[in-house]
């Protein structure tokens, strides 16, 4: 099909400036834009107001402030209170599989064998307009059991099997802006826009199926900025006429900040929370952010950053004891391993590495955890079935958390953690890889046999950030981490990238396009505060 390349405008101000495509008119109806136009006129003005608020935290942790819980929010902390009930469809959450909205992996995902899907326009999709569009299409098909799926190339079909798994979607972050939407001249929110069109289209046919409109909620670094979407969700279901509470939200602790703030979060939305999930990707990734100026905080190789390190288990842990204390689902994190039939060995040794994780998390008491990969699915159940005997969750498990705990959050210690050679090519390898595929249109890429996604590809250049900020930081050879180094490394693995892709696959990829970014974001004075920001720009 071939898209209109003339500039769309629709009713109430609101200008399209991506490409009309046949097959868009459905999502892009003016009643939906109208919709999300708004929650944009609505709510613009406080986003702005809560991103500006990050600016302000930030400076005073980069003038030696600490995050800590809010002095002013203690009566909640302290409170009896309890979170809505979820709906039935979301008391079981055992294994949760994650993935993009592109219509195959929908597919997939759904027929995976996991209790729920999250389909995510974050960080496993590249915001190219056609991908934003186009799931936004495809989630239309999967609301109402339509999907369907043809691999010419390969002559497969797919279609919904019976029973799916319950559907969520993640919209992207607060941080992020839709630029091929204008609402009065200005991009609109993109967390309001990915939100706004799937719940108009979709939420009254979930209600009618016996579901509902579920999502989860990413990047928060505040109990203000849950406290928004609450108050989204409100005026959105107003003005559809579905009941309050029809909304159910589970929030991604993912910052530093949203760990000291978790009761808080759960509170602002307690009428539409399910729950909270432990986003340990992003997590690290916030602290090598949040402490960027902290010539003390050093994090070793990524692969040294296990959920055993003093600050992950706090986190971890802490995350467990609150929700469970306010009736809500605690959900793990992710094993990102990707199954490889050509070595089954090098999958026994990975997949013994997933049931270690899950058998860790099932004992801390997590209602469930996630998986990239269907063949993950029952590798991850087994663990969780084990300890919850038939139970949906295991909310009756209370673990009490000391004040000490809360003080581990701080502590970043990683016993016998090392920075190397072979760390710092890593990170320069599948950095380079991500950005480069994701400037095509990839946001889910398989490197390695491991899914990585925007979340991974940030803690890569973030790492490197640090390790060049930070004068002391030698590798276990001696050697300085300098930017003669990082260079030399650079052009070796782009080398090394080439000869295992093969030259015509990797000439067809932007290598030179991927390396200026990464070189940006992993070198530059300052600390670029999200990749994406500057790699949307080049999409």
């Amino acid at each position: 099909m071939q898209p209109s390349t003339e500039e769309h405008r629709s009713p109430d101000a609101i200008t399209i400036l991506g490409d009309v495509a046949p097959g868009y008119e459905r999502i892009l109806s003016a009643e939906a834009l109208a919709f999300v136009a708004g929650l944009h006129r609505e709510f613009e003005p406080r986003r702005r107001q809560l991103l500006a608020e990050r600016q302000r935290r930030q400076e005073a942790i980069d003038a030696g402030a600490n995050p800590a819980a809010p002095a002013d929010t203690r009566a909640i902390r302290q409170g009896d209170w309890q979170v809505a009930r979820v709906p039935q469809d979301m008391q079981r959450r055992v294994v949760e599989i994650t993935g993009p909205v592109e219509r195959k992996m929908i597919i997939n995902a759904l027929n995976s064998g996991a209790d729920s899907f999250m389909a995510d326009f974050e960080d496993a999709t590249s915001p190219t307009w056609a991908n934003v569009v186009e799931g936004q299409n495809n989630l239309f098909d999967a609301v109402r059991r339509q999907i369907d799926f043809r691999d010419e190339a390969r002559g497969k079909e797919y279609k919904l099997r019976e029973n799916p798994a319950t559907l969520m979607v993640r919209p992207r972050g607060w941080h992020l802006n839709e630029k091929h939407i204008q609402v009065g001249g200005m991009p609109i929110s993109a967390s309001l826009f990915d939100f706004g069109m799937y719940f108009f289209h979709n939420a009254q046919e979930l209600v009618r199926r016996g579901s509902g409109p579920y999502f989860y909620l990413p990047k928060l670094e505040s109990h203000r900025e849950a406290a928004l979407w609450n108050d989204v969700f409100a005026l959105a279901q107003q003005r559809l006429g579905l009941e309050q509470g029809t909304i159910k939200a589970t929030v991604l602790v993912e910052t530093i900040h949203a760990a000291f703030e978790m009761e808080e979060i759960l509170y602002a939305l307690r009428e539409h929370s399910a729950g909270l999930n432990a986003g340990r990707w992003d997590y690290i990734f916030s602290v090598i952010k949040t402490f960027r100026a902290r010539q003390t905080v050093v994090l070793p190789d990524r692969a040294q950053i296990t959920m055993t390190v003093p600050f992950m288990k706090a986190y971890a842990e802490r995350l467990v004891h609150i929700c469970h204390k306010r009736g809500a689902h605690a959900i793990g994190g992710m094993a990102a391993f990707i199954p490889s039939r050509r070595d089954p060995e090098a999958n026994e040794r990975a997949l013994a590495a997933v049931r270690r994780d899950k058998d860790r998390e099932a004992s801390d008491g997590f209602d469930g955890t996630w998986v990239a990969h269907p063949d993950l699915v029952e590798v991850a159940r087994e663990p969780f079935e084990a300890v919850m005997k038939g139970k949906p969750h295991q909310k009756e498990r209370r673990r009490e958390v000391s004040a000490v705990a809360e003080q581990e959050l701080l502590n970043f210690r990683v016993p016998e953690g090392k920075v190397t050679e072979a760390g710092l090519r890593t990170n320069i390898n599948v950095g380079l890889q991500y950005i480069a595929w994701w400037l095509q249109g990839l946001g889910a890429v398989a490197i390695y046999n491991l899914m990585e996604d925007a979340a991974t590809a940030e803690i890569s250049r973030s790492q490197i950030w640090q390790w060049l900020h930070r004068p002391d930081v030698v590798l276990e050879d001696g050697r300085s981490v300098d930017r003669e180094l990082y260079d030399r490394l650079v052009d070796e693995e782009l080398l090394a990238i080439r000869e295992v892709m093969g030259a015509e696959r990797f000439d067809a990829l932007p290598f030179e396009r991927a390396r200026q970014i990464f070189d940006e974001v992993a070198t530059s004075e300052d600390f670029v505060e999200f990749f994406t920001l500057v790699a949307y720009e080049a999409i």
